[in-house]
């Protein structure tokens, strides 16, 4: 069952495998850029190298931006739905005055803790983290990215 020990979420194929070998790769090429470099030999090649591991380790990078970045649109619409479902009011106010950080940790709240946690980190500005330690019915998600 997810909580806050153990709700983050690490996807072992991009953290522990593409994203490393591809800073060793980026670290490699370097490496051997300055080597080239100080010798006095032809270190265009190295730079082409260089160039291409760079890239190499944006790509996976970038793609996990371009998929969190989504993933708070998505939180952030969830969040306005179900406050006017708990409500019957746009979220519009309370939104402009939380951090999108808030907004995600508040994500996990239960229906009936929501709306009084929501005034309490607006009145108290709770951090993403001490919303979460807050949450006594919390809501698991395992879609998440």
């Amino acid at each position: 069952m997810q909580n806050y020990a153990n709700h983050r979420r690490y996807y072992p194929l991009h953290h522990y495998v593409v994203t490393p070998l591809t800073l060793i790769f980026l670290s490699w090429s370097l490496w051997n850029l300055a080597e080239v470099f100080a010798s006095g030999g032809d270190w265009l090649r190295e730079l082409y190298l260089v160039v291409a591991a760079a890239i190499l380790f944006l790509m996976p990078v970038i793609s996990r931006i371009y998929a969190l970045k989504n993933q708070n649109r998505i939180i952030r619409l969830e969040m306005r739905l179900r406050y006017f479902q708990l409500t019957g009011k746009p979220f519009t106010h309370q939104e402009k005055r939380l951090t999108m950080g808030q907004i995600i940790a508040l994500r996990f709240a239960g229906s009936r803790e929501l709306i009084p946690l929501i005034d309490r980190a607006i009145g108290e500005k709770l951090s993403p983290g001490q919303i979460k330690k807050a949450i006594m019915d919390w809501q698991s998600d395992y879609l998440r990215v």
